[in-house]
Protein backbone atom coordinates (compact mmCIF):
# COMPACT_ATOMS: atom_id res chain seq x y z
CA UNK A 1 0.00 0.00 0.00
CA UNK A 2 1.25 3.98 -0.87
CA UNK A 3 -0.38 7.06 -0.34
CA UNK A 4 -0.81 8.81 -3.59
CA UNK A 5 -0.53 12.48 -3.91
CA UNK A 6 -1.18 14.64 -7.67
CA UNK A 7 0.20 18.43 -6.25
CA UNK A 8 -0.83 20.96 -8.74
CA UNK A 9 -1.72 18.54 -11.77
CA UNK A 10 -2.10 20.78 -14.76
CA UNK A 11 -2.25 18.84 -18.31
CA UNK A 12 -2.73 20.44 -21.67
CA UNK A 13 -3.28 18.90 -25.19
CA UNK A 14 -2.41 22.17 -27.66
CA UNK A 15 -4.89 24.80 -26.75
CA UNK A 16 -7.38 22.75 -24.51
CA UNK A 17 -6.68 22.58 -20.52
CA UNK A 18 -7.86 19.36 -19.33
CA UNK A 19 -6.47 19.65 -16.03
CA UNK A 20 -6.24 22.94 -14.29
CA UNK A 21 -4.01 22.89 -11.11
CA UNK A 22 -5.16 19.64 -9.57
CA UNK A 23 -4.26 18.39 -6.09
CA UNK A 24 -5.29 15.79 -3.99
CA UNK A 25 -3.98 13.01 -1.55
CA UNK A 26 -5.29 9.41 -1.38
CA UNK A 27 -4.26 7.75 1.29
CA UNK A 28 -2.68 4.49 1.63
CA UNK A 29 -5.16 1.39 1.28
CA UNK A 30 -7.79 4.02 0.36
CA UNK A 31 -10.16 2.83 -2.56
CA UNK A 32 -11.14 6.55 -3.73
CA UNK A 33 -13.59 8.04 -6.58
CA UNK A 34 -12.93 10.18 -9.14
CA UNK A 35 -16.30 11.09 -10.44
CA UNK A 36 -17.64 13.52 -13.02
CA UNK A 37 -19.27 13.81 -16.06
CA UNK A 38 -17.71 13.65 -19.77
CA UNK A 39 -15.44 15.79 -19.75
CA UNK A 40 -14.63 16.92 -16.56
CA UNK A 41 -10.96 15.47 -16.73
CA UNK A 42 -11.29 12.41 -14.76
CA UNK A 43 -9.42 10.20 -16.95
CA UNK A 44 -6.78 12.62 -17.73
CA UNK A 45 -6.08 12.80 -14.00
CA UNK A 46 -5.97 8.94 -13.36
CA UNK A 47 -3.77 8.79 -16.73
CA UNK A 48 -1.51 11.10 -15.54
CA UNK A 49 -1.26 9.17 -12.09
CA UNK A 50 -0.52 5.85 -13.88
CA UNK A 51 2.27 7.36 -15.99
CA UNK A 52 0.27 7.27 -19.08
CA UNK A 53 0.14 10.84 -19.70
CA UNK A 54 2.82 13.13 -18.62
CA UNK A 55 1.39 16.44 -16.35
CA UNK A 56 2.14 19.80 -18.33
CA UNK A 57 2.51 21.09 -14.74
CA UNK A 58 2.33 19.70 -11.47
CA UNK A 59 4.43 16.51 -9.87
CA UNK A 60 2.78 12.99 -9.25
CA UNK A 61 4.39 10.81 -5.70
CA UNK A 62 3.97 7.41 -4.60
CA UNK A 63 4.84 7.53 -0.51
CA UNK A 64 7.57 9.96 -0.77
CA UNK A 65 8.80 8.76 -4.60
CA UNK A 66 8.17 11.68 -6.87
CA UNK A 67 7.00 9.13 -10.14
CA UNK A 68 6.18 12.19 -12.66
CA UNK A 69 8.58 11.06 -14.87
CA UNK A 70 8.92 7.38 -14.28
CA UNK A 71 6.51 4.47 -16.56
CA UNK A 72 3.61 2.55 -15.10
CA UNK A 73 5.18 -0.22 -14.04
CA UNK A 74 8.21 1.22 -12.41
CA UNK A 75 5.39 3.13 -10.06
CA UNK A 76 4.32 -0.04 -9.19
CA UNK A 77 0.96 0.30 -9.92
CA UNK A 78 -1.44 -1.66 -12.49
CA UNK A 79 -4.34 -0.43 -14.78
CA UNK A 80 -7.58 -1.94 -15.36
CA UNK A 81 -9.09 -0.54 -18.54
CA UNK A 82 -12.68 -0.13 -19.60
CA UNK A 83 -12.58 -2.12 -22.97
CA UNK A 84 -10.53 -5.45 -20.92
CA UNK A 85 -7.46 -5.25 -23.39
CA UNK A 86 -6.54 -8.54 -23.57
CA UNK A 87 -4.96 -10.56 -26.24
CA UNK A 88 -7.92 -12.39 -28.15
CA UNK A 89 -5.65 -15.24 -29.53
CA UNK A 90 -4.30 -16.52 -26.44
CA UNK A 91 -5.48 -18.18 -23.34
CA UNK A 92 -6.70 -16.60 -19.74
CA UNK A 93 -3.61 -17.40 -18.46
CA UNK A 94 -1.36 -16.53 -21.23
CA UNK A 95 -2.80 -13.20 -21.04
CA UNK A 96 -2.57 -12.94 -17.23
CA UNK A 97 1.32 -14.00 -17.73
CA UNK A 98 2.09 -11.42 -19.84
CA UNK A 99 3.48 -9.19 -17.92
CA UNK A 100 5.06 -11.32 -15.71
CA UNK A 101 7.22 -12.46 -18.96
CA UNK A 102 8.05 -8.97 -19.86
CA UNK A 103 9.36 -9.15 -16.61
CA UNK A 104 11.54 -12.00 -16.69
CA UNK A 105 10.31 -13.80 -13.98
CA UNK A 106 11.06 -17.88 -13.87
CA UNK A 107 8.54 -20.24 -15.32
CA UNK A 108 7.48 -22.07 -12.57
CA UNK A 109 7.29 -18.39 -10.50
CA UNK A 110 4.28 -17.04 -13.57
CA UNK A 111 2.57 -20.72 -13.22
CA UNK A 112 2.11 -20.05 -9.46
CA UNK A 113 1.42 -16.78 -9.52
CA UNK A 114 -1.09 -17.03 -12.45
CA UNK A 115 -3.10 -19.67 -10.11
CA UNK A 116 -2.50 -18.12 -7.50
CA UNK A 117 -4.29 -14.43 -9.30
CA UNK A 118 -7.14 -16.55 -10.72
CA UNK A 119 -7.57 -17.28 -7.20
CA UNK A 120 -7.88 -13.79 -5.99
CA UNK A 121 -10.71 -12.80 -8.97
CA UNK A 122 -12.45 -16.43 -8.26
CA UNK A 123 -11.81 -18.11 -11.58
CA UNK A 124 -10.01 -21.17 -9.96
CA UNK A 125 -8.99 -23.46 -13.23
CA UNK A 126 -9.81 -21.45 -16.17
CA UNK A 127 -6.26 -20.83 -17.15
CA UNK A 128 -6.20 -22.91 -19.93
CA UNK A 129 -9.48 -20.92 -21.27
CA UNK A 130 -9.78 -19.16 -24.36
CA UNK A 131 -10.39 -15.34 -23.89
CA UNK A 132 -13.38 -15.91 -26.31
CA UNK A 133 -15.05 -18.59 -24.92
CA UNK A 134 -15.29 -16.28 -21.72
CA UNK A 135 -18.24 -13.71 -20.43
CA UNK A 136 -18.21 -10.45 -20.12
CA UNK A 137 -17.73 -10.81 -16.44
CA UNK A 138 -15.06 -13.05 -16.65
CA UNK A 139 -12.93 -11.27 -19.12
CA UNK A 140 -13.26 -8.25 -16.91
CA UNK A 141 -12.14 -10.92 -13.94
CA UNK A 142 -9.36 -11.92 -16.08
CA UNK A 143 -8.02 -8.42 -16.68
CA UNK A 144 -8.29 -7.78 -12.73
CA UNK A 145 -6.12 -10.62 -12.45
CA UNK A 146 -3.61 -9.58 -15.08
CA UNK A 147 -3.21 -6.23 -12.51
CA UNK A 148 -2.60 -8.34 -9.74
CA UNK A 149 -0.71 -11.09 -10.97
CA UNK A 150 2.23 -8.15 -10.98
CA UNK A 151 2.10 -7.24 -7.13
CA UNK A 152 0.91 -4.02 -7.62
CA UNK A 153 1.26 -1.15 -4.67
CA UNK A 154 -1.26 0.82 -6.55
CA UNK A 155 -4.74 -0.39 -8.49
CA UNK A 156 -5.83 1.79 -11.12
CA UNK A 157 -9.28 1.18 -12.85
CA UNK A 158 -10.77 3.22 -15.92
CA UNK A 159 -14.59 2.46 -15.81
CA UNK A 160 -14.19 -1.22 -15.12
CA UNK A 161 -18.01 -2.11 -16.14
CA UNK A 162 -19.50 0.34 -17.89
CA UNK A 163 -19.43 -2.60 -20.53
CA UNK A 164 -21.00 -5.01 -18.65
CA UNK A 165 -25.21 -5.75 -17.77
CA UNK A 166 -26.74 -4.45 -14.84
CA UNK A 167 -26.90 -7.17 -12.69
CA UNK A 168 -22.87 -8.18 -13.77
CA UNK A 169 -21.89 -4.60 -12.24
CA UNK A 170 -23.84 -5.07 -9.47
CA UNK A 171 -21.73 -8.53 -9.00
CA UNK A 172 -18.71 -7.31 -9.73
CA UNK A 173 -19.09 -3.85 -7.93
CA UNK A 174 -18.47 -6.17 -4.65
CA UNK A 175 -15.52 -7.48 -5.96
CA UNK A 176 -13.26 -5.09 -6.71
CA UNK A 177 -13.95 -3.81 -3.34
CA UNK A 178 -12.80 -7.16 -1.38
CA UNK A 179 -10.17 -7.28 -4.23
CA UNK A 180 -8.30 -3.92 -3.18
CA UNK A 181 -9.11 -4.55 0.54
CA UNK A 182 -7.88 -8.12 0.77
CA UNK A 183 -4.74 -7.17 -1.12
CA UNK A 184 -4.07 -4.35 0.57
CA UNK A 185 -3.96 -1.99 -2.34
CA UNK A 186 -4.56 1.28 -2.64
CA UNK A 187 -7.52 1.73 -5.57
CA UNK A 188 -8.42 5.01 -7.68
CA UNK A 189 -11.51 4.05 -9.66
CA UNK A 190 -12.97 6.38 -12.64
CA UNK A 191 -16.65 6.40 -13.35
CA UNK A 192 -19.88 8.55 -14.35
CA UNK A 193 -21.99 6.18 -12.41
CA UNK A 194 -22.90 7.78 -9.21
CA UNK A 195 -24.10 4.52 -7.56
CA UNK A 196 -20.76 2.69 -8.42
CA UNK A 197 -19.32 5.38 -6.54
CA UNK A 198 -21.48 6.05 -3.66
CA UNK A 199 -21.87 2.16 -2.76
CA UNK A 200 -17.70 0.90 -3.05
CA UNK A 201 -15.90 4.39 -2.66
CA UNK A 202 -14.08 5.02 1.07
CA UNK A 203 -13.53 8.85 -0.49
CA UNK A 204 -14.32 10.29 -3.57
CA UNK A 205 -13.72 13.41 -5.85
CA UNK A 206 -16.18 15.59 -7.78
CA UNK A 207 -14.71 16.79 -10.99
CA UNK A 208 -16.19 19.68 -12.80
CA UNK A 209 -14.38 21.27 -15.87
CA UNK A 210 -10.83 20.01 -14.97
CA UNK A 211 -10.87 21.00 -11.41
CA UNK A 212 -12.12 19.21 -8.29
CA UNK A 213 -15.91 20.27 -7.13
CA UNK A 214 -15.77 18.61 -3.43
CA UNK A 215 -13.79 15.86 -1.90
CA UNK A 216 -15.41 13.43 0.71
CA UNK A 217 -16.96 10.29 2.07
CA UNK A 218 -19.87 9.29 -0.29
CA UNK A 219 -22.86 10.19 2.86
CA UNK A 220 -20.90 13.84 3.20
CA UNK A 221 -21.41 14.17 -0.73
CA UNK A 222 -24.60 12.92 -1.01
CA UNK A 223 -25.97 14.88 2.52
CA UNK A 224 -23.52 17.74 2.23
CA UNK A 225 -23.01 18.82 -1.26
CA UNK A 226 -21.17 22.60 -1.27
CA UNK A 227 -22.87 23.34 -4.43
CA UNK A 228 -25.55 23.05 -7.28
CA UNK A 229 -23.62 21.23 -9.23
CA UNK A 230 -22.66 18.60 -6.74
CA UNK A 231 -26.07 18.41 -5.55
CA UNK A 232 -27.34 17.33 -9.14
CA UNK A 233 -24.38 15.39 -9.93
CA UNK A 234 -24.86 12.93 -6.69
CA UNK A 235 -28.61 11.99 -7.05
CA UNK A 236 -31.75 13.51 -7.88
CA UNK A 237 -32.02 16.51 -5.89
CA UNK A 238 -34.73 19.73 -5.94
CA UNK A 239 -32.95 22.94 -5.89
CA UNK A 240 -34.91 25.91 -4.67
CA UNK A 241 -34.25 29.50 -4.82
CA UNK A 242 -34.36 32.18 -1.93
CA UNK A 243 -33.29 34.87 0.06
CA UNK A 244 -31.72 34.53 3.72
CA UNK A 245 -33.41 35.84 6.31
CA UNK A 246 -32.46 35.97 9.82
CA UNK A 247 -30.60 33.09 11.26
CA UNK A 248 -30.98 29.97 8.85
CA UNK A 249 -34.74 30.69 7.68
CA UNK A 250 -34.67 31.13 4.04
CA UNK A 251 -37.94 32.61 2.25
CA UNK A 252 -38.82 31.21 -1.14
CA UNK A 253 -41.55 31.94 -3.58
CA UNK A 254 -43.33 29.06 -1.96
CA UNK A 255 -42.76 29.47 1.78
CA UNK A 256 -40.18 30.19 4.23
CA UNK A 257 -38.09 27.35 5.12
CA UNK A 258 -35.37 26.52 7.50
CA UNK A 259 -31.66 25.00 6.82
CA UNK A 260 -28.80 23.62 7.26
CA UNK A 261 -25.57 25.19 5.96
CA UNK A 262 -23.97 22.57 3.62
CA UNK A 263 -20.32 23.77 5.06
CA UNK A 264 -19.82 24.11 8.90
CA UNK A 265 -19.17 28.23 9.52
CA UNK A 266 -21.04 29.09 6.08
CA UNK A 267 -23.92 31.55 7.69
CA UNK A 268 -24.73 34.14 4.11
CA UNK A 269 -26.02 37.45 4.99
CA UNK A 270 -29.72 38.31 5.59
CA UNK A 271 -30.90 39.79 2.10
CA UNK A 272 -28.65 37.92 0.01
CA UNK A 273 -29.63 35.17 -2.85
CA UNK A 274 -29.01 31.68 -1.82
CA UNK A 275 -30.01 28.01 -3.41
CA UNK A 276 -31.41 24.60 -1.24
CA UNK A 277 -31.15 21.31 -1.59
CA UNK A 278 -33.72 19.53 -0.49
CA UNK A 279 -33.54 15.30 -1.97
CA UNK A 280 -36.66 13.90 -2.94
CA UNK A 281 -36.70 11.09 -0.49
CA UNK A 282 -36.40 13.62 2.14
CA UNK A 283 -39.89 15.27 1.58
CA UNK A 284 -43.25 13.19 3.14
CA UNK A 285 -46.46 14.22 1.62
CA UNK A 286 -48.75 15.71 4.70
CA UNK A 287 -52.04 17.49 4.92
CA UNK A 288 -52.23 21.04 3.70
CA UNK A 289 -51.93 22.57 6.96
CA UNK A 290 -49.02 20.72 8.55
CA UNK A 291 -46.64 20.94 5.78
CA UNK A 292 -43.96 24.07 5.39
CA UNK A 293 -45.03 24.07 1.02
CA UNK A 294 -48.31 23.30 -0.31
CA UNK A 295 -48.87 22.23 -3.94
CA UNK A 296 -50.75 19.36 -6.10
CA UNK A 297 -49.47 15.84 -7.74
CA UNK A 298 -48.88 16.34 -11.08
CA UNK A 299 -47.79 13.04 -12.12
CA UNK A 300 -46.57 10.21 -10.70
CA UNK A 301 -43.93 6.85 -11.24
CA UNK A 302 -45.27 3.66 -9.54
CA UNK A 303 -41.67 1.20 -9.07
CA UNK A 304 -43.00 -0.87 -7.00
CA UNK A 305 -40.63 -1.03 -3.74
CA UNK A 306 -40.98 2.61 -3.90
CA UNK A 307 -43.10 5.71 -6.22
CA UNK A 308 -42.04 9.17 -7.35
CA UNK A 309 -44.19 12.01 -7.48
CA UNK A 310 -43.72 15.29 -9.55
CA UNK A 311 -45.44 17.84 -6.79
CA UNK A 312 -46.18 21.46 -8.78
CA UNK A 313 -45.94 24.28 -6.55
CA UNK A 314 -47.98 27.95 -6.68
CA UNK A 315 -44.87 29.41 -8.57
CA UNK A 316 -44.62 26.51 -11.39
CA UNK A 317 -41.80 25.08 -9.42
CA UNK A 318 -42.21 21.14 -9.63
CA UNK A 319 -40.95 19.39 -6.65
CA UNK A 320 -39.84 15.50 -6.77
CA UNK A 321 -41.24 13.48 -4.31
CA UNK A 322 -39.99 9.46 -3.17
CA UNK A 323 -42.08 7.54 -0.96
CA UNK A 324 -40.31 4.00 0.18
CA UNK A 325 -42.72 0.85 0.22
CA UNK A 326 -45.58 2.83 -0.41
CA UNK A 327 -49.19 2.15 1.30
CA UNK A 328 -51.14 5.22 -0.42
CA UNK A 329 -51.19 5.23 -4.07
CA UNK A 330 -52.13 8.98 -5.07
CA UNK A 331 -53.40 10.07 -8.06
CA UNK A 332 -52.77 13.41 -9.67
CA UNK A 333 -55.34 15.44 -9.40
CA UNK A 334 -56.50 19.18 -7.87
CA UNK A 335 -56.17 18.31 -4.16
CA UNK A 336 -53.81 20.59 -2.41
CA UNK A 337 -50.94 18.00 -0.51
CA UNK A 338 -48.47 19.70 1.85
CA UNK A 339 -45.02 18.70 1.61
CA UNK A 340 -43.27 18.79 5.32
CA UNK A 341 -39.20 18.64 5.39
CA UNK A 342 -36.52 18.19 8.79
CA UNK A 343 -34.09 21.26 8.59
CA UNK A 344 -31.42 18.72 8.23
CA UNK A 345 -32.79 18.29 4.97
CA UNK A 346 -32.93 21.02 3.39
CA UNK A 347 -29.26 21.96 2.58
CA UNK A 348 -28.26 25.59 2.10
CA UNK A 349 -25.49 25.28 -0.71
CA UNK A 350 -22.38 27.35 -0.48
CA UNK A 351 -21.90 28.06 -4.17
Amino acid sequence: MEEIRADGITKRFGNVTALKNVSLKIASGELFFLLGGSGCGKTTLLRCIAGLETPTEGRVFFGDRDVTGLPTHKREAAMVFQSYALWPHMTVGQNIAFGLEERKVEKKEIQRRVEEALKMVKLDGFAKRGVDQMSGGQQQRVSLARALVVRPKCLLLDEPLSNLDAQLRLEMRSEIRRIVKENDLTGIYVTHDQAEALSMADRMAVMDEGGIAQVGPPEEIYRQPISSYVAGFIGETNLLKGTVREGRQVETPNGVLTATPSVEGFQPIPGSSVILSIRPEAVEIVNPAEGSLVGRIIGRIYLGSLIQYSVGLDDGTVMQVTEQNPQIIRSPGDNLIGLRVSTEDVTLLER
